[in-house]
């Protein structure tokens, strides 16, 4: 399952980055689909980042 979601996350991440990418380089405003998936894709990355921060930090210290 963990395999599932680390391909899946990094299939979107690399469509959005490089779609994001290549509005730039033409110089065209982004559409809002792609704008809402960049910033679910930035909140999950956090939330991710933290929980797994929370969860060392315990083992570190409670451990």
């Amino acid at each position: 399952m963990v395999e599932f979601a680390a391909l899946t996350y990094g299939l979107l991440a690399s469509v959005i980055l490089s779609a994001a990418q290549r509005n730039r380089k033409l110089a065209r405003p982004h559409p809002p689909l792609l704008l809402y998936m960049g910033y679910l894709l930035c909140g999950l990355s956090g939330g991710v980042a933290i929980a797994l921060a929370y969860v060392a930090a315990t083992l570190f210290i409670g451990g």
